[in-house]
Parts: structure tokens; sequence; C-alpha cells
């Protein structure tokens, strides 16, 4: 059994640097690491990656043979890998015995929650290799300064747990930069709970730019609420102490915490639901550097 999480979110949303960040997080704590490029757009990366997509397929070329653009060269690249799931499974196999594998997705948001194909490779990988991952799904955490922002990015995270039915985790990232854009309207905590979305509509509908959408933000709202899936953890890839708590969290979510453990149905649920206390922070030297 191997574990690992799919790293995906808007473009500009930290994904490379959360990879280079992740990966060398884990490695001091104890864990081989392998990160997967799967962004053929991606040709200057700052981690050493164990595959590469663009040993198979680069966008540049796509774009220049076959007349597309950046987002249908994207989708293109995307149905490619899916004809060519054998190429990435022949790759990670080597890796399987004792590797934890890290996988960075385009930025293309349509990719996550309208097309298939990155769903496919990502089932049939799972499927085929016997794989336990997270989708761990970034968002600037500048969009919470901006209402309306702030709703796309609900939306837009909600429509992605739908759309990839994998274990999930929405992150607010650089969380350490968010007062650069102003005093957000409310604490923190309403917009990582998701809390009570009508004082939200409030502050749109004093907008002049949304205040003819009104109806349209509550309907919108409603939906969110009416799921009641969304909510967000807060990540400074600089921080080790934000970056263990998160890591707990997905170690929760795909199983990693239990991996080699023989117990009761019972005692899993007491350790799903309690703080384990490991030791992340034996690394006093430990400091990760944002990619700029």
């Amino acid at each position: 059994m191997v574990f690992g999480q799919v790293v995906i979110g808007p473009p500009g949303s930290g994904k490379t640097t959360y990879c280079n960040g992740m990966s060398q997080f884990l490695s001091l704590i104890g864990r081989k690491v392998a990160v997967i490029n799967l962004d053929p757009a991606n040709d200057s990366l700052p981690y050493e990656c164990a595959v590469n997509i663009e040993d198979l397929i680069r966008l540049c070329d796509v774009m220049m043979e076959h007349a597309l653009g950046p987002n249908g060269g994207l989708v293109y690249c995307m149905d490619y890998l899916e004809k060519n799931i054998d190429w990435l499974q022949s790759k990670l196999e080597p890796l399987l015995k004792d590797h934890y594998l890290l996988f960075d997705f385009p930025g293309q948001v349509e990719l996550f929650f309208l097309h298939s194909n990155a769903k496919n490779v990502i089932m049939r990988l799972i499927k085929k290799l016997n794989l336990r991952l997270t989708a761990v799904h970034l968002v600037d955490a500048h969009l919470c300064s901006d209402p309306g922002k702030y709703v796309g990015a609900l939306l837009l995270s909600l429509s992605t747990m739908l759309h990839l039915e994998l274990p999930h985790v929405n992150v607010l990232s650089k969380i350490d930069l968010i007062e650069n854009y102003g005093k957000l309207a409310f604490n923190l905590e309403y917009y990582t709970d998701v809390q009570d979305l009508s004082y939200l509509q409030h502050a749109l509908g004093q907008d002049p730019r949304s205040a003819k959408y009104r109806k349209l933000t509550k309907e919108l709202c409603d939906v969110i609420e009416d799921y009641s899936l969304v909510n967000f953890s807060t990540l400074d890839i600089q921080d080790k102490e934000s970056v263990a708590k998160l890591v707990k969290l997905i170690d929760k979510s795909n199983g990693y915490i239990f991996a080699g453990m023989d117990a009761s149905a019972v005692e899993f649920s007491k350790i799903a639901v309690r703080d384990v206390d490991w030791d992340y922070y034996r690394y006093p030297s430990f400091h990760l550097f944002s990619i700029l």
C-alpha cells in the first residue's frame, strides 16, 4: 500500500513551491519521497523529480504542432497521458516499495472539475497500483480579502471535491502574506470554517459592481452551505509547525497513520478523532525557502 498527495489548485497558488517544501519536510521526518511532475508546462522545477511528464510530452510542442493555445494544449496533454497511462505506471512501479508520492499537477482548474482525463489518470493509478491518495487543493489566501473572489474559491473547491471523489484537504496557501492585501472583513476563522455566508452576502451587496448579482450570490452561497463540505486549513510553507499540522491532517485523510496497524474498528475510530503527537519538531534547524 502506497500513500501520497495529489497537489492541485489554480495558477499561482503555490503548487510547485508546496511540492518542494513538502518533499523537504517529509524527508527530514524520515520518509522517502518521490515527486512526480505531471505539469507539461512546468519546465523550471526547484525540486528533483522522480518522474517528469516532459519525458513523454511537452506543452510547447503540442501548441506548435496542433496550433492550440495553452488551455487546449493542457487538455490535449492530459488526454495523451491518459492514453499512455502504461508509461506512467512503469515509471512509478520502482518507487512503490518504499516511497511517499507527491503528484504536481497543472494549474488549469478545468482539468479537475470539468474534464475527466485527469481524474481518469488518478483513478487508474489508484486501482492498478493500490495507491492511497489525498487531493490537496491550494487556494491563495489573498482571495479572502475580496468577498467575490472568496465565493468563487468556495465554488471551485466544492466542484473539485465532488468531481475528483478523493479524500480532500483544502488549503489557504501563503497565509503569511494575507495581511499584505489589506485587513479582512472578518476574522480568519470565518474564512477557514466557512461560517454563515449571509454576512458575506451583505458585504458583497455594498459593492455597486456586484449588487445587481445579489440574488445569484445568495443562491450560490446557499448551494455551498447546503453541501456543507468545504473548509480550509492554512499553510505557511516556510513554517515547520504549519507544515507539520497540515501533514497530520493529510495522514489522517489518506490513512497513513493506520498503515501497518493491527487494531479493531473501535481502536481505529479512536485514533482518527484524537490528536496524534508525532515527533515532527525534533529538527530545530529545519527551514524551508519559498521559490520566487
